[in-house]
């Protein structure tokens, strides 16, 4: 693997802070000790500029080249928080906090851009301004958005902006991406049925919300079969169920429904929302109850830019020798909100074909893949700004 060598010297160090944010996580925006280190390291390495508190807790480093008469910038992207699970993986540098754990390998991705940037400043071989941003709370806190709503792309110029994930169950150190859509929207809903509860032998005398709710959580998945054209995706998930009684001999006043819907594209967001109000008005009223359904939307469609993705690809192709088409994610990723801004790339970097997958306890990030990661980083700007 034509990885930059310098990386293959720094291995061991940027393996070690991995390991270290590992055994430290932090969710959300409470990431405070991981945000303080990063600040510190870029301050350390020389950048030119490093400010902290950008969305809450997010942090922004600044790399000059050796020239900057070309007036480009990039941005470079990594998220910093860990996932409220507990670790079982039963590794010497495991969590040490009970109930959270880098589970989806932010770790992984704040080490590798930490070691990039520290190649970036040493070199600076490139003719423009490199902007590190090392982002909180993406695990469905909306970090990416907080940062940019702070200023992010207008403050310091940033024309463009790339992303990496790592993923299990590709070959290490290998890599895939995709143009135009990539990771879904991923919204929530919140649905209280409301009848007249009473005693499960007088049904007669009760209007059910358990029968009212059981309709809901399968007509809800007419939308998919029945309202969506088949070429299109999207994905309405029931996750909770939940009456207003445990007693086996009551039928409950209410009954909560909760889930998610995910969607590709705005059209079919707005039509799962649409369907999804009036698959549950309809149902209430039929029965002779009421739906109350909140809709909340989160992370928007994460869309790659045609050019900056070719590019990517091109980038990732002379690191690992090809890159890969990657499929359609039903997963969200708030590196969408970025996208939105500006015309950007994600990409994904092989965690290696063994192994627990994202979001599960077993889960570890493959150290081996931090060269890949980093020449990759590393080459985007040498190659998308190249020195006079």
């Amino acid at each position: 693997m034509p990885t930059k060598n310098r990386f293959a010297e720094l291995h061991d160090e940027i393996a070690a802070w991995r390991r270290d944010l590992h055994e430290n996580p932090e969710i959300l925006f409470e990431t405070h000790r991981t945000s303080g280190i990063v600040a510190e390291k870029l301050q350390e390495f020389g950048l030119d500029e490093v400010v902290t508190g950008i969305g809450r807790t997010g942090v922004v480093g600044v790399i000059k080249g050796k020239a900057t008469g070309s007036g480009k910038v990039i941005g470079l992207r990594a998220d910093m928080d860990a996932l409220p699970i507990h670790e079982q993986t039963g590794l010497d540098y495991a969590s040490k906090t009970p109930g959270a754990m880098h589970a989806c390998g932010h770790d992984g991705h704040t080490a590798m851009l930490l070691g990039a940037a520290k190649y970036l400043a040493e070199t600076r071989n490139f003719d423009g301004t490199v902007v590190v941003i090392f982002q909180p709370a993406e695990e469905g806190g909306g970090g990416g958005r907080e940062m940019c709503e702070d200023g992010l792309m207008d403050r310091w110029g940033i024309q463009e902006v790339y992303g990496m994930h790592n993923w299990p169950g590709m070959p290490l150190g290998s890599f895939a991406i995709r143009p135009g859509a990539f990771f879904a929207a991923t919204d929530q809903f919140d649905i209280t049925f409301e009848g007249r509860g009473g005693h499960a032998a007088k049904p007669h005398d009760t209007v059910d919300t358990t029968v009212m709710a059981a309709q809901a959580v399968l007509a809800l998945q007419t939308i998919a079969s029945r309202n969506a054209d088949p070429i299109d995706q999207v994905v309405v998930s029931v996750t909770s169920f939940e009456t207003s009684s445990k007693a086996f001999n009551v039928i409950p006043q209410k009954v909560q429904i909760k889930g998610t819907v995910r969607t590709m594209s705005k059209e079919m967001r707005d039509l799962a929302e649409t369907r999804i109000k009036e698959i549950c008005a309809g149902i209430g009223a039929t029965f002779g109850g009421t739906a109350d359904v909140t809709y909340y939307r989160g992370y928007p469609v994460m869309v790659n830019a045609e050019a900056q993705t070719e590019f990517a690809a091109d980038v990732a192709k002379s690191i690992s020798g090809q890159c890969e088409e990657a499929p359609l994610v039903m997963g969200g990723e708030d590196f969408a909100f970025l996208a939105e801004e500006r015309p950007g790339a994600y990409i994904l970097v092989g965690n290696g074909e063994d192994g627990a997958m994202v979001h599960h306890p077993e889960y570890n990030f493959n150290d081996e893949a931090i060269p890949a990661g980093c020449s990759w980083w590393a080459e985007v700007v040498e190659k998308r700004m190249p020195a006079l």
